[in-house]
C-alpha cells in the first residue's frame, strides 16, 4: 500500500487584496472556502485499489522446491497481480492441510495427487488447480557402481522406505516387481544407508542426495519413480471449490503469479527469493539452494513435458485418470470411489503463461 500523499489544490486560493474588496457576505464564503481548501490538504489521497489478502501455506520449511512461491513473492509479481500473499511454511511439528478446508487458509502446496484423491473420497472439499511439478521429486537412492538400472534395484537386499511410502509409492512397487522382503523402515536418518553400500533408500531428489554428498563426500545414483511410471504431478496447488465458484479471478492471479514466480525462479535472478527462504528457514544453506535448483533443472521436475508448450503448472486429465488407475491396481483405491470430477480443474492452467517468458530468459526456443 503506498504511503498517502495530501490532495493537491485544484484551484487558486483567494488574495488578501481579493478578500478586503469583498461584501460581508462574500468575505464569509471566501473565509469559508479557505477553511475548506485548508481542511482537504490535511485528507489523504484516495488509496490504490486494495490488494487481495491470501494466505498460501506449504507442507514442508522453505527450500528450493518452493523457490517459484518466494520468487512471486520478493520479486513483488504477486502484487503487481493486486495480491498480498502470505506464506507459511511446513514443517515437521506443523501440518496445514486441515486449514485449507476450514477456511483459514486460502491456498495449500500438497505433494502429490494421493492427497488430493482420499480428500474426495472422504468429502473433504478440496480441488487442485496447478500442479507446479510435471514429477514427482520422490527417489530411490544407490551407491555408485552397485545398481545401473530400475530392475536392478529390484534384486538389493534392503530398500529402506519410510512409513508414507510404504503405504503410497512402494504398493505401486510391488506391482512392478519389488518385493516385502526387501523393505525397511527409513527413519530420516541415512545412516543405515550409508554403511550397507547394497542398500537402497528413497529420498526426496533436492534433498537427501544433496545431504549425503556434504556428510559422506559421495554422490549417490538417481532413480527418479517419475520416470519408471510414479506418474503422479507432484507440488499441486489445492483450494476450495467454493472459492473457485465465488471468486475465480482470485484462483487465477494466484495460480498465474505462481507460474511466473517459477519461470523467474529458474531462469532469471532469484537472489531475493532465496534470502527470502533463508529468513523463514535459516537451516537451509545457500549452497543447498544452488544445489536444489540444479536437481529441479537437470531432473525436468518443474518444466518438462506439457510445461513447455502449456506452462508450467499444466494438468493433463488423462495423466490423472492413469496414476488414478495404478492407484487401484496397487490397492490404494477402489475402483468408483474416488469421483475423478472433482480432483482437479483446468480453468487456470493450460494457457502457455510464462512459456513466452521463459523463452526469454534461456533464449532457447524449445
Amino acid at each position: 500500500m503506498p504511503i498517502p500523499t495530501p490532495v493537491r489544490r485544484t484551484a487558486r486560493p483567494a488574495t488578501a487584496s481579493v478578500v478586503r474588496a469583498a461584501t460581508p457576505g462574500r468575505r464569509r464564503l471566501a473565509g469559508a472556502l479557505a477553511t475548506l481548501l485548508a481542511a482537504l490538504t490535511l485528507l489523504p489521497a484516495a488509496p490504490a485499489a486494495a490488494q487481495d489478502k491470501v494466505v498460501f501455506a506449504t507442507n514442508w520449511k522453505a527450500q528450493a522446491a518452493h523457490g517459484g512461491f518466494y520468487q512471486a513473492l520478493a520479486d513483488g509479481t504477486y502484487k503487481k497481480l493486486g495480491l498480498d500473499v502470505e506464506i507459511r511454511q511446513g514443517g515437521p511439528q506443523v501440518n496445514n492441510r486441515p486449514l485449507l478446508p476450514a477456511g483459514r487458509i486460502d491456498f495449500l502446496m500438497t505433494g502429490n495427487l494421493l492427497h488430493t484423491f482420499d480428500n474426495v473420497r472422504n468429502g473433504v472439499p478440496t480441488v487442485v488447480v496447478a500442479a507446479m511439478f510435471q514429477k514427482d521429486p520422490q527417489v530411490l537412492l544407490a551407491h555408485p557402481g552397485q545398481y545401473e538400472s530400475w530392475n536392478d534395484l529390484k534384486k538389493a537386499p534392503v530398500i529402506l522406505i519410510a512409513k508414507d511410502g510404504q503405504f503410497s509409492f512402494w504398493q505401486w512397487m510391488k506391482q512392478d516387481g519389488f518385493r516385502d522382503e526387501q523393505l525397511r523402515p527409513y527413519t530420516y536418518n541415512s545412516a543405515p544407508f550409508l554403511a550397507n553400500k547394497r542398500s537402497v533408500q528413497q529420498g526426496y531428489a533436492v534433498a537427501e542426495p544433496i545431504s549425503i554428498e556434504k556428510a559422506a563426500g559421495f554422490a549417490p545414483r538417481l532413480f527418479l519413480l517419475a520416470d519408471h511410471g510414479w506418474s503422479t504431478y507432484s507440488t499441486t496447488i489445492e483450494t476450495r471449490p467454493e472459492l473457485v465458484k465465488t471468486r475465480p479471478d482470485l484462483v487465477r492471479r494466484f495460480v498465474e503469479g505462481s507460474i511466473i514466480g517459477w519461470v523467474n525462479y529458474l531462469h532469471g535472478q532469484r537472489a531475493a527469493a532465496d534470502a527470502l527462504i533463508r529468513k523463514e528457514n535459516p537451516e537451509v544453506t545457500q549452497e543447498e539452494l544452488d544445489q536444489g535448483v540444479a536437481k529441479l533443472k537437470a531432473l525436468g521436475i518443474v518444466d518438462s513435458g506439457d510445461a513447455r508448450t502449456l506452462g508450467i503448472g499444466a494438468i493433463d486429465p488423462a495423466r490423472v485418470k492413469d496414476f488414478h488407475d495404478k492407484m487401484v491396481r496397487a490397492g490404494l483405491f477402489k475402483a468408483g470411489e474416488v469421483d475423478l470430477s472433482r480432483v482437479h480443474t483446468t480453468e487456470f492452467v493450460n494457457k502457455a503463461v510464462g512459456v513466452d517468458l521463459r523463452r526469454t530468459l534461456t533464449g532457447n526456443a524449445n
